[in-house]
């Protein structure tokens, strides 16, 4: 299962899921999980009935979709949560509480970058998990503009910063590239 366009994969979902090294039990957060849930349907099944997969977005919209689809299909550990990820502390996600944060095409999306990755932070145990899917920074007929690209460097200065240490830097896709910190 991974996100097509044209035939072509935009991001290696199968790829995703091995880097993370989620298990059984784990807690997981997807930040700007996304109305489809791509992320949040397939760790759910891996973290199992033990496990929480929280999905947090700033759309309520999209967590009504995620939570009727979990319902329906019977996964009591998944658990919305509504929250500007720009905000620090606005996520109602304990501090230290996560094993694996997942930032996957959220970046983009806003000029907060280094406000947004001190939220994800925040909630990371020691030695927990950070992993950041972003578009690669060269010309493609689709996807967001060059100018709201994530530059890789940057998240890496950023990251740093706030104590993570890059563990691994990845290929997610033709169109994307995956970074992977722990704290």
């Amino acid at each position: 299962m991974s996100i097509l366009t044209g035939g072509n994969v935009l991001i290696d979902t199968a790829l995703i899921l091995a880097k993370s090294k989620v298990m059984e039990k784990m807690t997981i957060a997807d930040l700007g999980c996304g109305a489809s849930g791509h992320f949040v349907f397939p760790f759910a099944r891996i973290v199992g009935k033990k496990g929480i997969v929280y999905a947090v977005d700033i759309l309520k919209t999209v967590l009504e979709t995620i939570a009727k689809r979990a319902r329906i299909e019977n996964y009591d550990n998944i658990k919305t949560v509504w929250s500007n990820l720009e905000i620090f502390g606005a996520t109602k996600i304990e501090s230290a509480s996560i094993d694996i944060t997942l930032l996957i095409n959220t970046l983009f999306q806003s000029r907060k970058r280094a406000e947004i990755i001190r939220e994800a932070v925040r909630m990371i145990k020691h030695d927990g998990r950070l992993m950041v899917v972003e578009w690669k920074n060269t010309f493609a007929l689709f996807g967001p503009p060059i100018e709201e690209r994530v530059n890789k460097e940057l998240t890496i200065t950023i990251a740093n910063k706030l104590g993570m240490r890059l563990e691994e830097e990845f290929e997610a896709g033709q169109y994307h590239y995956g970074l992977i910190f722990i704290k």
